[in-house]
């Protein structure tokens, strides 16, 4: 079901146990940790190797994740990921990470709306959430530009104290 994809600039390849340094390194990352309120930083590779087998159990299965390539130098760039993908309710959860030294090339938007015809295609959703930090300008501007809509507000809990989070929709 879920397949690599391409673009303009990118390869979006669905991940593998060979991109668990880009994994580790991304997830261990300050930049990328600075707005993500429900995980701690990783400390030991195994923990990459973890995020792995999650996204990439049997299928049927409810999640995947992209690694972002560049097809003009094959770096690896950050991930972008579905998770909480209801079939029945034809609705997913957005989430999508990129290295700071990529940032502001268009990379991101070029990536997401990719697999957002993905999603509309080959999962058949219709409605896309993403959950973001209200300190994550950057984020939230992408997902304005892509057309989400901010449908309302949840806190989290990390680390003892609460942060709170717009949650946004995308109809499609």
């Amino acid at each position: 079901m879920f397949t690599n994809i391409e673009t303009n600039r990118l390869v979006l390849k669905c991940i593998h146990h060979s991109d668990r340094d880009l994994i580790f390194e991304e997830f261990q990352n300050d930049f990328i940790n600075r707005y993500l309120y429900d995980e701690e930083p990783m400390t030991d590779i195994s923990q990459a190797d973890e995020l792995i087998d999650f996204y990439t159990m049997v299928e049927s299965r409810k999640q995947n994740r992209w690694v972002l390539i560049d097809k003009t130098t094959n770096t690896k760039l950050g991930t972008c990921s579905f998770h909480l993908w209801n079939p029945e309710n034809k609705e997913a959860e957005i989430g999508f990470e990129l290295m700071e030294q990529y940032n502001g090339r268009g990379y991101m938007l070029e990536a997401v709306e990719a697999i957002i015809e993905f999603a509309r295609h080959k999962m058949k959703v219709e409605r896309i959430k993403a959950i973001v930090s209200v300190e994550n300008k950057n984020c939230i501007k992408l997902l304005e530009r892509l057309g989400f809509i901010k449908a309302g507000e949840e806190e989290a809990e990390f680390r003892g104290q609460i942060y709170l989070h717009n949650v946004y929709v995308l109809k499609i």
